[in-house]
């Protein structure tokens, strides 16, 4: 029993775990009662975005909003095209990194003028300003979905389009967050809590969900080989996927030509993909359930 210890991998472990316990141990003094003052009300920060201040903050936030609004409605809505000079690669990107500095922006200022006994708290004006911005976000953050879907219909799906996706995805949550707080008059603490509640929750359930798989099937049916629209399949990224794309290999063998060069190359890569799955024996410490599935998967193709 002591020769199937590995030193190394237990000393990972009682040091992630010690982690892990300073971080989810109960609090063992007593919470103290919060002053009725304000102490974000003497800070500098205060002092700097007074009343005065965020109205003209809010005021220019919401004209640059209504016009890279308009301009979304005239090219992503409207139908129009692109600029010259202009790729589908190029527009995405411009929609993703702003959408990331505007949803920080918006948290911050909420965060800041919408306190209570802030300078938000009692003005209708500012609520008014700041709940038009957060729409305009959320807009923001529906032209940026539709930028990435022109995207990946033009270059097909990928790990990395994935994540923006359900990065997309969590910044509408938050922004929805945001105006629930905003109309519910809840605390900050409150908005920060369901926001990690909702990043924690996405992790998990992302543990579960094989992405490899998903895009691979999801490749191989919106291609050109199979659907005769899209784009052209990459063999060479699916076969970079894994076992997982196994499946969607052997969707597009069924449709495939029989005399055809990418027909090979992907029966090619399909057994390369599952040779080490079907014919070397697997460690206890290596077995997964995703693996034990695949197995059985191929043991049903034979």
């Amino acid at each position: 029993m002591l020769n199937l210890l590995d030193i190394s991998r237990l000393a990972f472990w009682l040091a992630a775990a010690s982690l892990i316990w300073a971080m989810i141990r109960p609090r063992l003094t007593p919470k103290r009662r919060r002053s009725s003052i304000d102490p974000v009300g003497d800070s500098p920060i205060t002092g700097l975005l007074d009343h005065r201040a965020l109205i003209r903050s809010l005021a220019i936030f919401n004209l640059l909003f209504a016009m890279q609004t308009a301009l979304d409605l005239i090219y992503l809505w409207g139908g129009a095209e692109l600029p010259a000079g202009m790729s589908h690669a190029e527009y995405a990107h411009r929609g993703a990194y702003p959408l990331v500095a505007t949803a920080l922006l918006a948290a911050a200022f909420v965060l800041i003028a919408m306190r209570r006994g802030g300078p938000g708290d009692a003005s209708r004006l500012i609520r008014a300003l700041v709940i038009a911005w957060i729409i305009q976000n959320v807009l923001l953050c529906l032209s940026s979905i539709l930028r990435l879907d022109l995207y990946v219909e033009a270059y097909s799906l990928t790990h990395l389009r994935l994540a923006a996706g359900v990065w997309m995805g969590l910044v509408a949550i938050g922004l929805i967050f945001i105006l629930a707080r905003i109309a519910l008059r809840r605390s900050n603490e409150w908005l920060i809590s369901m926001n990690l509640l909702t990043l924690a929750t996405v992790l998990y359930f992302g543990a579960f969900f094989d992405s490899s798989a998903f895009i691979a099937r999801f490749n191989v049916e919106n291609s050109l080989e199979f659907s005769q629209y899209g784009t052209p399949l990459d063999i060479h990224y699916l076969a970079s996927l894994g076992p997982s794309a196994i499946p969607a290999l052997d969707l597009y063998l069924s449709a495939a030509p029989e005399d055809g060069d990418k027909r090979r190359l992907a029966s090619f890569a399909r057994q390369r993909l599952a040779f080490p799955i079907t014919s070397r024996p697997q460690a206890w410490r290596s077995w997964s359930y995703r693996q034990e599935r695949m197995k059985n998967y191929l043991l049903t193709r034979l």
